[in-house]
Order: C-alpha cells, then sequence, then structure tokens
C-alpha cells in the first residue's frame, strides 16, 4: 500500500495526489454536515417531512447541471488557466455558506435564506467535483496513462473513508456541539482545500492560439476537400481579397492607436464560437440513439420512484426514537454496503447481461423497500426482530443494491462517450442521474403532501411505501432501452 502510493506520488507529485484525496473526502464526509441539517430543518425550522424534502431537492438541484461547469472550465481560462481558478472559485462557494449560516443565526432560522445558502453550497460541491475529474483525466493522459486507474480508486477510497468518518462523527456531534458548531467545524475542510489549491500548479494554456490554429485547420479541411482546380483557384483569390482588406483595416487601427475595441469583439467571438462548439458537440453526440436511449432508461428509473427518505427519517426519529448516532452507524454500514456491492460486482457480474442485472436489482429493491412496511406496520415486533436491526440491515442491503445499479451506470456511461468530450458527456450523464433523483425527490414530497403525510401523523406512511413498491416495477418495462448484448466488459 505504502509503495503503490509513492508510485503515484512520484508520478503525479504530492500536492496533486493530496488535493485529489482531499477533494473527494470532503465529498464523503459532507455527511457529518447534512446530518446536522436535517435535524435544523426538523427540530429547529419545524418543517413537516414534505416541505423538508422539498428545500433539500432544491438545495441539491446544482449537482444536476454540471456540465455547465465542465463547459465553463473547458472554453473560458481565467488569467490562462482553466483548472485551479475554477477550483478556488467552487471551494470559495463551499466555504462561506456554512461560515454564515454557522454565524448568523436568523439565517439558520429562515427557511428560505438557509434553502438558499445551501444551495450555493452544492453549487461550490458540484463545481469542484466536475473540475478535481477533469484535472485527473488530463493528469492521466498526460503524465502516466497507465495509472488512471490507480488514482480513480485512490478518489473512491478517499471518498469511501469520508463517508465513513463523517456518518460516524455526525451523530455524535449533534449530541455534544451546538448545531452552529457543526457547520463552523465542517468549515474547517474547505478553508483546508483552498490553502492546497495554491500548491497545485498549472500550465498556463493560450486560447488565442489554439483557436487560431484550429481555424487554419479548419480552413486546410475545407480546401482539401474541394476537387476541382477551379473552385480552388476562386478560394485562394477570396482569400487573398480577404487578407489584403484586413492588412488594411489592420493598419487604420494601428494608425489610430486604438487597438483595443478590436481585441475585445476578437475576444468575445472566440468565446461564443467556442461555447457554440462546445454545446453543439454535446448535443451532437447526445441525440445518438446508442447514447440517449440507455441515459433515458436510467432517468426514468429515477423519476418513476418517489423518494420517501426524509419521510422515513422523520418517522425513526419521531416514532421509533432512533438517536443520531444510531442513525449514522446505519450510514456507516450503507457504505460498507456500497464497498461490498462494488466488489461482488467487479467479482462475479462482470459478465452478467446489463438487462438481467438492472432487473434483479429492481425486483431486490422493491423487496428490501417491503421490509420499511414491515418496520411501519410494527411486524417486526411481534416476530421478535427489533427496529434497530430492521433500519440496520435494510439501510446496508439497500445500498449494496443502489450499488448493483449504479455500476452498469458508470460502465455506459465510459463506454458511450465519444473521445475528445469525454468529461463533459460524462458530467452530462451524471448530472441527467442528479436530475432524476432529484424530481424522484419532488415527486416523494408531493405523494406525502397528497397522503397527509406530516410530522407526528404517519397513518398512510404504509400506503406511501406500497406506491413506491409498485413504482419500483415501471422501469423494469423499459430494460429495452438499454443494449441487449451490453454487459459489464463490453458496452
Amino acid at each position: 500500500m505504502i509503495g503503490w502510493m509513492k508510485q503515484l506520488r512520484i508520478a503525479f507529485g504530492a500536492s496533486f495526489i493530496w488535493l485529489v484525496c482531499l477533494i473527494y473526502f470532503t465529498q464523503g464526509f459532507r455527511s457529518f454536515v447534512w446530518t446536522a441539517v436535517s435535524y435544523q430543518l426538523k427540530d429547529r425550522l419545524k418543517l413537516s417531512p414534505s416541505a423538508s424534502q422539498f428545500v433539500t431537492s432544491i438545495a441539491f438541484f446544482p449537482w444536476s447541471i454540471k456540465p455547465i461547469y465542465g463547459i465553463l472550465s473547458d472554453c473560458i481560462p481565467i488569467k490562462g488557466r482553466k483548472r485551479i481558478p475554477y477550483l478556488v472559485i467552487a471551494t470559495l462557494l463551499s466555504l462561506f455558506p456554512w461560515v454564515i449560516v454557522g454565524l448568523q443565526e436568523g439565517v439558520r432560522n429562515s427557511r428560505n435564506q438557509l434553502m438558499v445558502f445551501l444551495l450555493l453550497q452544492n453549487l461550490g460541491s458540484a463545481m469542484a467535483d466536475v473540475v478535481i475529474d477533469a484535472m485527473i483525466a488530463e493528469a492521466a493522459r498526460l503524465e502516466k496513462a497507465k495509472f488512471a486507474g490507480d488514482l480513480q480508486s485512490v478518489s473512491w477510497m478517499a471518498m469511501a473513508l469520508g463517508g465513513i468518518c463523517g456518518s460516524l462523527l455526525g451523530g455524535y456531534a449533534l449530541i455534544n456541539f451546538q448545531m452552529e458548531n457543526i457547520f463552523l467545524l465542517f468549515a474547517v475542510l474547505p478553508m483546508l482545500q483552498l490553502l492546497s489549491c495554491t500548491f497545485v500548479k498549472e500550465s498556463p494554456v493560450s486560447s488565442n492560439t489554439s483557436l487560431k490554429d484550429n481555424r487554419f485547420d479548419e480552413l486546410n479541411g475545407s480546401i482539401s476537400d474541394e476537387d476541382e482546380s477551379s473552385k480552388q483557384m476562386r478560394k485562394t483569390n477570396s482569400l487573398r481579397r480577404k487578407k489584403s482588406s484586413k492588412q488594411k483595416k489592420k493598419r487604420r487601427v494601428n494608425r489610430s492607436k486604438d487597438q483595443m475595441p478590436e481585441k475585445d469583439i476578437s475576444f468575445m467571438s472566440q468565446l461564443l464560437q467556442s461555447l457554440k462548439m462546445a454545446g453543439y458537440t454535446l448535443f451532437k453526440a447526445f441525440r445518438q440513439p446508442i447514447i440517449m436511449r440507455p441515459m433515458a432508461w436510467f432517468f426514468l428509473a429515477q423519476v418513476t420512484m418517489p423518494n420517501l427518505s426524509t419521510v422515513m427519517f422523520y418517522y425513526q426519529t419521531e416514532v421509533l426514537n432512533l438517536e443520531a448516532s444510531f442513525l449514522g452507524t446505519t450510514r456507516v454500514i450503507g457504505w460498507i454496503g456500497l464497498m461490498i456491492g462494488t466488489f461482488i460486482y467487479n467479482r462475479f457480474l462482470k459478465k452478467m447481461k446489463l438487462q438481467r442485472i438492472l432487473m434483479f436489482a429492481h425486483v431486490a429493491l422493491a423487496l428490501l423497500t417491503l421490509l420499511d412496511i414491515v418496520l411501519v406496520s410494527r411486524l417486526n415486533v411481534s416476530l421478535g426482530i427489533s427496529d434497530q436491526t430492521m433500519v440496520l440491515f435494510g439501510s446496508a442491503l439497500s445500498d449494496a443494491v443502489n450499488q448493483f445499479k449504479f455500476m452498469p451506470f458508470l460502465i455506459l456511461s465510459g463506454h458511450l462517450c465519444p473521445p475528445g468530450i469525454e468529461g463533459t458527456l460524462f458530467a452530462l450523464f451524471m448530472s441527467i442521474n442528479n436530475l432524476g433523483a432529484t424530481i424522484g425527490a419532488f415527486l416523494g414530497a408531493g405523494l406525502a403532501s397528497f397522503l397527509n403525510i406530516s410530522s407526528g401523523s404517519f397513518d398512510n406512511l404504509s400506503l406511501g411505501i406500497a406506491i413506491q413498491v409498485i413504482c419500483t416495477f415501471i422501469p423494469v418495462c423499459f430494460l429495452f432501452l438499454i443494449p441487449k448484448e451490453a454487459t459489464g466488459i463490453s458496452a
């Protein structure tokens, strides 16, 4: 292990490896502070389950527009650099909302103000996630391609470690610290991230030169496509006339000693051209049926299943009286379930058809959701099974099965990304998945409101879970959208 990390440090540099680990650890450790947010919405703001889920769904919306951050960092360098400046901006957006929420009681106790600051914080976290993924891809391509898988493994291990630590410490912090101090404590990680950005060097890019080279290549390509000598002659004469006209204009501008407007116009035209080309390339790639159909399925798999997780959180804390420390332990079991699910998938399921894996995953999710009905109806008590056991193992198994579902998504996304736009298109795939999850959360909030499920009133919760079970089977009817022969090895 030590030797492996030493090889990565030599290949990529200690400061870069540290930054990758820190950002992914922070992403996992977010469970530490979001546990406090859940209790803030429930106990301090006295929001209903549907209202609480609505607030968190709005707050997590920035994760659904990740391609925008990728296109901006790709096309608009800041002082000649495309990654570190955006990472600094993202870190500042991640840092200051927690500081303000921690210091200003009025912000913490206002639903709308708290939602705005949580939205800004997620905007920074999502942007940082996109930028660091791009930096990993560039480093693996430019430095040591053979370490690309190892670098991704390091990031996933760091995030899992952060998730375990955040889940364990989140419940402990709620018992031993004031709510505002938890927000301020978490702000330490973005501060370290901001400091770490100063130690990572990034080579400047010359956007003007690259754009000129692209225009030159396009010009050569257009000329080479012409086979008739007359067209070549007309193009050559036309280019000469344009060049002569430009030279005359340039001489007039030089004589007037006023070149700034021309530079500004040139920069803006290049910027708009770059953004237009990036958007067009992304749209052209995504509209291909081989890409659009599988992504449509994963989107449907999220939006057709109403998410009642916030409602269950209220039920577990108010009716079952489960403590925050125990709920943190269940999240640790969930992270372990994710890792076990990843191992089982890589070890035994790679050669299985993705359609079959996804079908079994949804059937298993439906069966595990039925355990919530057993819990809510209190059948487990009559069977001699404690509430803690039901929640603990239900969480672990659900997260493991969800990983079986997520792994095919990652595999298909990696295989479907065309060369040259892998980062941006993969960010689009992740955004589609996140947007589907957000809509599913909205549907869950709407279902809870429709069934009059609120704090202290859970009479219709079993009916809501039953509807959720039925909806789990809807995506199975659309599995024809997944390529029939796709497996974990070839998609």
